[in-house]
Protein backbone atom coordinates (compact mmCIF):
# COMPACT_ATOMS: atom_id res chain seq x y z
CA UNK A 1 0.00 0.00 0.00
CA UNK A 2 1.41 3.38 -1.05
CA UNK A 3 0.42 6.58 0.76
CA UNK A 4 0.37 10.03 -0.81
CA UNK A 5 0.33 13.47 0.85
CA UNK A 6 -2.97 14.36 -0.85
CA UNK A 7 -4.69 11.39 0.81
CA UNK A 8 -3.55 12.58 4.23
CA UNK A 9 -4.51 16.21 3.60
CA UNK A 10 -7.93 15.22 2.25
CA UNK A 11 -8.53 13.22 5.43
CA UNK A 12 -7.42 16.13 7.62
CA UNK A 13 -9.75 18.45 5.70
CA UNK A 14 -12.65 16.60 7.35
CA UNK A 15 -11.50 17.68 10.84
CA UNK A 16 -13.06 20.95 11.95
CA UNK A 17 -11.75 23.17 14.71
CA UNK A 18 -14.46 23.77 17.37
CA UNK A 19 -16.00 27.20 17.30
CA UNK A 20 -14.84 28.31 13.84
CA UNK A 21 -16.56 25.82 11.54
CA UNK A 22 -13.36 25.63 9.46
CA UNK A 23 -11.18 22.59 8.99
CA UNK A 24 -7.56 22.33 10.07
CA UNK A 25 -6.26 22.52 6.50
CA UNK A 26 -7.97 25.78 5.54
CA UNK A 27 -6.97 27.24 8.92
CA UNK A 28 -3.32 26.44 8.08
CA UNK A 29 -3.01 24.41 11.26
CA UNK A 30 -1.01 21.66 9.49
CA UNK A 31 2.69 22.47 9.46
CA UNK A 32 4.61 22.04 6.18
CA UNK A 33 6.46 19.05 7.58
CA UNK A 34 4.28 16.13 6.47
CA UNK A 35 6.45 13.02 6.18
CA UNK A 36 5.47 9.59 4.87
CA UNK A 37 7.64 6.51 5.38
CA UNK A 38 5.81 3.36 4.32
CA UNK A 39 2.74 3.26 6.59
CA UNK A 40 4.17 5.80 9.01
CA UNK A 41 2.80 9.36 8.77
CA UNK A 42 4.08 12.29 10.81
CA UNK A 43 3.24 16.00 10.87
CA UNK A 44 2.78 18.94 13.26
CA UNK A 45 -0.43 20.74 14.25
CA UNK A 46 -0.11 24.46 14.94
CA UNK A 47 -2.15 26.21 17.65
CA UNK A 48 -2.27 29.91 18.53
CA UNK A 49 -1.59 29.38 22.22
CA UNK A 50 -0.02 26.58 24.30
CA UNK A 51 -3.10 26.75 26.55
CA UNK A 52 -5.57 25.95 23.74
CA UNK A 53 -8.19 23.69 25.39
CA UNK A 54 -8.70 21.64 22.19
CA UNK A 55 -5.11 20.46 21.62
CA UNK A 56 -5.64 16.89 22.82
CA UNK A 57 -9.04 16.47 21.18
CA UNK A 58 -7.78 17.82 17.84
CA UNK A 59 -4.83 15.43 17.84
CA UNK A 60 -7.18 12.49 18.44
CA UNK A 61 -9.62 13.74 15.79
CA UNK A 62 -6.87 14.03 13.15
CA UNK A 63 -5.59 10.55 13.93
CA UNK A 64 -9.13 9.13 13.73
CA UNK A 65 -9.74 10.87 10.38
CA UNK A 66 -6.63 9.32 8.82
CA UNK A 67 -7.63 5.87 10.08
CA UNK A 68 -11.18 6.36 8.77
CA UNK A 69 -10.46 7.87 5.33
CA UNK A 70 -7.03 6.38 4.52
CA UNK A 71 -6.42 3.14 6.42
CA UNK A 72 -6.64 1.89 9.95
CA UNK A 73 -3.18 0.39 9.44
CA UNK A 74 -1.51 3.79 9.18
CA UNK A 75 0.78 4.63 12.08
CA UNK A 76 0.14 8.30 12.89
CA UNK A 77 2.58 10.54 14.75
CA UNK A 78 1.32 14.07 15.48
CA UNK A 79 3.38 16.75 17.18
CA UNK A 80 1.99 20.09 18.34
CA UNK A 81 3.42 23.59 18.58
CA UNK A 82 2.05 27.02 19.37
CA UNK A 83 2.63 30.41 17.78
CA UNK A 84 2.77 32.00 21.21
CA UNK A 85 5.54 31.25 23.68
CA UNK A 86 4.39 29.16 26.65
CA UNK A 87 3.62 30.72 30.03
CA UNK A 88 6.83 30.59 32.09
CA UNK A 89 7.06 28.54 35.26
CA UNK A 90 8.28 29.77 38.62
CA UNK A 91 10.50 31.58 39.41
CA UNK A 92 10.06 33.32 36.05
CA UNK A 93 6.25 33.66 36.18
CA UNK A 94 6.29 37.03 37.99
CA UNK A 95 9.99 37.92 37.97
CA UNK A 96 9.49 41.59 38.86
CA UNK A 97 7.15 41.06 41.82
CA UNK A 98 8.78 41.29 45.25
CA UNK A 99 5.89 40.62 47.65
CA UNK A 100 2.52 38.93 47.08
CA UNK A 101 -0.08 39.74 49.74
CA UNK A 102 -3.40 37.88 49.95
CA UNK A 103 -6.23 39.86 51.56
CA UNK A 104 -8.72 37.30 52.81
CA UNK A 105 -11.79 36.84 54.98
CA UNK A 106 -13.53 33.83 56.41
CA UNK A 107 -16.94 35.09 55.26
CA UNK A 108 -18.47 37.63 52.93
CA UNK A 109 -19.79 41.04 53.90
CA UNK A 110 -16.94 42.08 56.18
CA UNK A 111 -15.50 44.66 53.76
CA UNK A 112 -12.53 42.66 52.52
CA UNK A 113 -12.55 44.21 49.04
CA UNK A 114 -12.81 47.68 50.54
CA UNK A 115 -9.75 46.96 52.67
CA UNK A 116 -7.85 45.45 49.73
CA UNK A 117 -8.59 48.41 47.45
CA UNK A 118 -7.67 51.01 50.06
CA UNK A 119 -4.57 49.08 51.11
CA UNK A 120 -3.36 49.07 47.48
CA UNK A 121 -3.98 52.81 47.09
CA UNK A 122 -2.35 53.59 50.44
CA UNK A 123 0.75 51.55 49.54
CA UNK A 124 0.99 53.44 46.26
CA UNK A 125 0.72 56.75 48.14
CA UNK A 126 3.63 55.61 50.30
CA UNK A 127 5.71 55.40 47.12
CA UNK A 128 5.53 51.67 46.42
CA UNK A 129 4.88 50.05 43.04
CA UNK A 130 1.57 48.23 43.51
CA UNK A 131 -0.64 45.80 41.59
CA UNK A 132 -4.14 44.71 42.60
CA UNK A 133 -5.73 41.53 41.26
CA UNK A 134 -9.44 40.96 41.85
CA UNK A 135 -9.50 37.19 42.43
CA UNK A 136 -13.24 37.02 43.09
CA UNK A 137 -14.22 35.52 39.74
CA UNK A 138 -17.92 35.21 40.60
CA UNK A 139 -18.40 38.54 42.37
CA UNK A 140 -15.79 41.06 41.18
CA UNK A 141 -16.11 44.45 42.87
CA UNK A 142 -12.75 46.11 42.25
CA UNK A 143 -13.76 47.70 38.89
CA UNK A 144 -16.51 49.70 40.62
CA UNK A 145 -14.28 50.64 43.53
CA UNK A 146 -11.79 52.15 41.08
CA UNK A 147 -14.42 53.67 38.75
CA UNK A 148 -13.33 51.29 36.00
CA UNK A 149 -16.56 49.47 35.16
CA UNK A 150 -16.24 50.46 31.49
CA UNK A 151 -12.53 49.68 31.22
CA UNK A 152 -11.44 47.07 28.69
CA UNK A 153 -7.75 46.10 28.89
CA UNK A 154 -5.85 45.49 25.67
CA UNK A 155 -2.98 43.10 24.99
CA UNK A 156 0.51 43.62 23.66
CA UNK A 157 2.85 41.13 22.02
CA UNK A 158 5.89 40.96 24.28
CA UNK A 159 8.72 38.42 23.98
CA UNK A 160 6.63 36.06 21.87
CA UNK A 161 3.55 36.24 24.10
CA UNK A 162 0.28 38.20 24.00
CA UNK A 163 0.08 39.79 27.45
CA UNK A 164 -2.88 41.60 29.03
CA UNK A 165 -2.00 45.14 30.04
CA UNK A 166 -3.43 46.01 33.51
CA UNK A 167 -5.36 49.26 33.85
CA UNK A 168 -3.48 51.80 35.97
CA UNK A 169 -5.38 54.15 38.27
CA UNK A 170 -4.45 55.98 41.48
CA UNK A 171 -0.93 54.61 41.00
CA UNK A 172 -2.16 50.99 41.12
CA UNK A 173 -2.09 48.43 38.30
CA UNK A 174 -5.52 46.74 38.34
CA UNK A 175 -6.95 43.61 36.74
CA UNK A 176 -10.30 41.92 37.32
CA UNK A 177 -12.44 39.36 35.54
CA UNK A 178 -15.04 42.11 35.74
CA UNK A 179 -13.25 43.81 32.84
CA UNK A 180 -14.08 40.88 30.56
CA UNK A 181 -17.65 39.84 31.47
CA UNK A 182 -21.06 41.50 31.35
CA UNK A 183 -21.57 43.09 34.80
CA UNK A 184 -25.33 42.44 34.59
CA UNK A 185 -24.96 38.72 33.89
CA UNK A 186 -24.12 35.99 36.37
CA UNK A 187 -20.83 34.18 35.73
CA UNK A 188 -21.95 30.55 35.45
CA UNK A 189 -18.61 28.78 35.34
CA UNK A 190 -17.47 25.51 36.79
CA UNK A 191 -14.54 25.64 39.19
CA UNK A 192 -11.99 24.62 36.56
CA UNK A 193 -12.99 27.44 34.21
CA UNK A 194 -12.78 30.01 37.00
CA UNK A 195 -9.36 28.76 38.07
CA UNK A 196 -8.03 28.85 34.49
CA UNK A 197 -9.30 32.42 34.11
CA UNK A 198 -7.50 33.37 37.32
CA UNK A 199 -4.26 31.79 36.09
CA UNK A 200 -4.49 33.87 32.93
CA UNK A 201 -4.94 37.09 34.90
CA UNK A 202 -1.84 36.18 36.90
CA UNK A 203 0.50 34.63 34.35
CA UNK A 204 -0.65 36.13 31.04
CA UNK A 205 -0.57 39.77 32.16
CA UNK A 206 2.23 42.30 32.01
CA UNK A 207 2.48 43.14 35.72
CA UNK A 208 6.05 44.38 35.39
CA UNK A 209 8.00 45.42 38.49
CA UNK A 210 5.93 45.54 41.69
CA UNK A 211 6.85 45.99 45.32
CA UNK A 212 3.44 44.70 46.41
CA UNK A 213 1.02 42.51 44.46
CA UNK A 214 -2.28 42.58 46.38
CA UNK A 215 -4.72 39.70 45.87
CA UNK A 216 -8.35 40.45 46.72
CA UNK A 217 -9.43 36.86 47.31
CA UNK A 218 -13.02 35.54 47.45
CA UNK A 219 -14.59 35.04 50.89
CA UNK A 220 -14.23 31.68 52.58
CA UNK A 221 -12.01 28.83 51.38
CA UNK A 222 -12.45 27.52 47.85
CA UNK A 223 -10.89 26.26 44.61
CA UNK A 224 -9.70 29.79 43.95
CA UNK A 225 -7.58 29.86 47.11
CA UNK A 226 -6.11 26.45 46.27
CA UNK A 227 -5.29 27.65 42.74
CA UNK A 228 -3.53 30.72 44.14
CA UNK A 229 -1.25 28.78 46.52
CA UNK A 230 -0.52 26.24 43.76
CA UNK A 231 0.36 28.96 41.23
CA UNK A 232 2.30 31.68 43.06
CA UNK A 233 4.32 31.91 46.30
CA UNK A 234 2.23 34.15 48.56
CA UNK A 235 4.48 36.19 50.86
CA UNK A 236 1.81 36.60 53.54
CA UNK A 237 -1.90 36.93 54.24
CA UNK A 238 -3.92 39.75 55.77
CA UNK A 239 -7.17 38.52 57.37
CA UNK A 240 -10.14 40.90 57.51
CA UNK A 241 -13.04 40.47 59.93
CA UNK A 242 -15.68 42.43 61.80
CA UNK A 243 -15.71 42.20 65.62
CA UNK A 244 -18.86 40.07 65.85
CA UNK A 245 -18.49 36.48 66.99
CA UNK A 246 -20.01 34.84 63.90
CA UNK A 247 -17.43 36.61 61.71
CA UNK A 248 -14.60 35.76 64.08
CA UNK A 249 -15.49 32.05 63.90
CA UNK A 250 -15.03 32.17 60.12
CA UNK A 251 -11.88 34.28 60.43
CA UNK A 252 -10.33 31.43 62.42
CA UNK A 253 -10.97 29.12 59.45
CA UNK A 254 -9.28 31.58 57.12
CA UNK A 255 -6.25 31.72 59.40
CA UNK A 256 -6.17 27.94 59.65
CA UNK A 257 -6.24 27.60 55.86
CA UNK A 258 -3.04 29.61 55.45
CA UNK A 259 -1.35 28.07 58.49
CA UNK A 260 -2.06 24.53 57.31
CA UNK A 261 1.29 22.73 57.10
CA UNK A 262 0.80 21.99 53.39
CA UNK A 263 0.07 25.65 52.60
CA UNK A 264 2.31 27.39 55.17
CA UNK A 265 1.64 31.03 54.24
CA UNK A 266 2.56 33.40 57.10
CA UNK A 267 -0.20 35.56 58.58
CA UNK A 268 0.99 39.17 58.46
CA UNK A 269 -1.85 40.23 60.74
CA UNK A 270 -5.57 40.90 61.21
CA UNK A 271 -7.67 43.91 60.28
CA UNK A 272 -10.75 44.78 62.32
CA UNK A 273 -13.19 46.37 59.87
CA UNK A 274 -16.37 48.14 60.99
CA UNK A 275 -14.70 48.40 64.39
CA UNK A 276 -17.06 51.15 65.52
CA UNK A 277 -19.53 53.67 64.11
CA UNK A 278 -18.78 57.37 64.28
CA UNK A 279 -21.55 59.80 63.22
CA UNK A 280 -20.38 62.57 60.90
CA UNK A 281 -21.94 65.17 63.20
CA UNK A 282 -20.20 63.76 66.30
CA UNK A 283 -16.71 62.70 65.15
CA UNK A 284 -15.49 62.04 68.69
CA UNK A 285 -18.19 59.49 69.52
CA UNK A 286 -17.90 55.74 69.00
CA UNK A 287 -20.72 53.20 68.87
CA UNK A 288 -19.70 49.55 68.81
CA UNK A 289 -22.41 48.10 66.56
CA UNK A 290 -20.82 44.69 65.98
CA UNK A 291 -19.11 44.07 69.29
CA UNK A 292 -16.00 45.62 70.77
CA UNK A 293 -12.43 44.68 69.89
CA UNK A 294 -13.28 41.11 68.95
CA UNK A 295 -10.58 41.00 66.26
CA UNK A 296 -8.05 42.52 68.63
CA UNK A 297 -8.76 39.73 71.11
CA UNK A 298 -8.48 37.12 68.34
CA UNK A 299 -5.12 38.56 67.27
CA UNK A 300 -3.84 38.27 70.83
CA UNK A 301 -5.19 34.71 71.08
CA UNK A 302 -3.61 33.65 67.76
CA UNK A 303 -0.38 35.54 68.52
CA UNK A 304 -0.52 37.60 65.31
CA UNK A 305 -0.39 41.39 64.92
CA UNK A 306 -3.47 43.60 64.82
CA UNK A 307 -2.72 45.69 61.75
CA UNK A 308 -5.55 48.17 62.04
CA UNK A 309 -9.06 49.04 63.17
CA UNK A 310 -11.20 50.67 60.50
CA UNK A 311 -14.33 52.54 61.66
CA UNK A 312 -17.71 52.61 59.94
CA UNK A 313 -18.36 56.00 58.37
CA UNK A 314 -20.70 56.91 55.55
CA UNK A 315 -17.88 58.19 53.35
CA UNK A 316 -16.31 54.72 53.04
CA UNK A 317 -19.47 53.34 51.44
CA UNK A 318 -20.06 56.44 49.33
CA UNK A 319 -16.48 56.65 48.07
CA UNK A 320 -16.45 52.93 47.33
CA UNK A 321 -19.57 53.31 45.19
CA UNK A 322 -18.12 56.41 43.51
CA UNK A 323 -14.81 54.70 42.72
CA UNK A 324 -12.71 57.02 44.88
CA UNK A 325 -11.12 54.94 47.67
CA UNK A 326 -10.96 56.57 51.09
CA UNK A 327 -7.16 56.26 51.17
CA UNK A 328 -6.94 58.97 48.50
CA UNK A 329 -7.63 61.53 51.24
CA UNK A 330 -5.28 60.85 54.17
CA UNK A 331 -6.65 63.94 55.96
CA UNK A 332 -9.84 62.06 56.91
CA UNK A 333 -9.90 59.70 59.94
CA UNK A 334 -10.53 56.68 57.74
CA UNK A 335 -7.92 57.81 55.23
CA UNK A 336 -5.44 58.01 58.10
CA UNK A 337 -6.50 54.55 59.28
CA UNK A 338 -5.77 53.03 55.85
CA UNK A 339 -2.41 54.82 55.59
CA UNK A 340 -1.48 53.44 59.02
CA UNK A 341 -2.63 50.00 57.90
CA UNK A 342 -0.39 50.18 54.81
CA UNK A 343 2.61 51.25 56.90
CA UNK A 344 2.08 48.33 59.27
CA UNK A 345 1.73 45.88 56.37
CA UNK A 346 5.10 47.12 55.05
CA UNK A 347 6.67 46.66 58.49
CA UNK A 348 5.27 43.16 58.96
CA UNK A 349 6.24 42.13 55.41
CA UNK A 350 9.83 43.27 55.95
CA UNK A 351 9.90 41.44 59.30
CA UNK A 352 8.50 38.30 57.71
CA UNK A 353 11.11 38.40 54.92
CA UNK A 354 13.93 38.77 57.44
CA UNK A 355 12.78 35.98 59.74
CA UNK A 356 11.27 33.39 57.38
CA UNK A 357 12.29 31.63 54.20
CA UNK A 358 10.42 32.51 50.99
CA UNK A 359 7.05 30.80 50.58
CA UNK A 360 6.94 27.86 48.20
CA UNK A 361 3.94 26.95 46.10
CA UNK A 362 1.78 24.02 47.16
CA UNK A 363 2.51 20.89 45.13
CA UNK A 364 -0.20 19.44 42.90
CA UNK A 365 -0.91 15.76 43.52
CA UNK A 366 -2.94 13.69 41.07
Amino acid sequence: MTLYPKQIMDALATVRYPGTGKNVVEMNMVEDDLRIAGLHVSFTLIFDKPTDPFIKSMVKACEAAIHAYVSKDVEVEIKTKSLQAPRPDLPDLLPGVRNIIAVSSGKGGVGKSTVAANLAVALARLGHRVGLLDCDIFGPSVPKMFQLTDARPYSEHINGRDLIMPIEKYGVKVLSIGFFVDPDQATLWRGGMACNALKQLIGDANWGDLDYFILDTPPGTSDIHLTLVQTIPITGAVIVSTPQQVALADARKGINMYQNEKVDVPILGLVENMAWFTPASHPDERYYLFGREGVKQLAEEMNVPLLGQIPVVQSICQNGDDGTPEALDPATPTGQAFMQLAARVVTQTDKRNLEKAPTTIVGIHK
